[in-house]
């Protein structure tokens, strides 16, 4: 089986850091929580990919990017997908911003281009924390964190080692510069 790609917003290592204590003070039961260094904000999974079209989903990529200046996000909530009472994913949301879905589309379009298909469910921006409930009692949401705030200024293209913890490698890195 080949490697996943995928284009993902990076995450400043103090936000990173952040996050991973607040979900671990919580100490909720999930069966996986994300390894700190993996924490992201994706924009655009490719799933496996011929170097040809990863290429040229790098240039273009690229060329979008020079559109958009860095904003500010604010990280302000818990969440799930799944089940409410067991759910697969915790995760923590982003506050909208419109710049933030415009930069996602605008990365997806770059990737279709490129020839990917990519998922057609509507973007919900959040950062994974964790994976699959695993308490006897059914889930309770958390209180929400205090609000931690960032600038989107880089935005990567990972690459997938399922086999190793951090399990994303930065393949590739844009700025995200006007």
């Amino acid at each position: 089986m080949g490697y996943h790609y995928f284009f993902a917003l990076a995450l400043p290592e103090s936000v990173k850091k952040q996050l991973h204590q607040v979900f671990h003070e919580r100490n909720l039961p999930f069966a996986r929580a994300v390894h700190e260094q993996d924490l992201h904000l994706t924009l655009a999974f490719l799933g496996e990919a011929e170097e040809e079209k990863l290429e040229k989903a790098r240039e273009n990529v690229a060329e979008v990017l020079r559109t958009f200046s860095p904003f500010s996000l604010t990280i302000d909530s818990f969440g799930t997908f799944g089940k409410q009472e067991q759910p697969r994913i915790f995760w923590a949301g982003v506050k909208q911003e419109p710049k933030l879905h415009q930069l996602q589309e605008a990365v997806s379009a770059a990737c279709r281009e490129a020839g990917f298909q990519l998922e057609s469910r509507p973007f919900r921006p959040h950062i994974t924390l964790a994976r699959k409930w695993r308490g006897e009692e059914a889930y309770v949401p958390p209180l929400a964190p205090s609000a931690m705030q960032f600038f989107s200024e880089k935005v990567v293209l990972y690459k997938t080692h399922l086999d190793r913890s951090p399990k994303y490698e930065e393949y590739d890195t844009f700025l995200v510069t006007e």
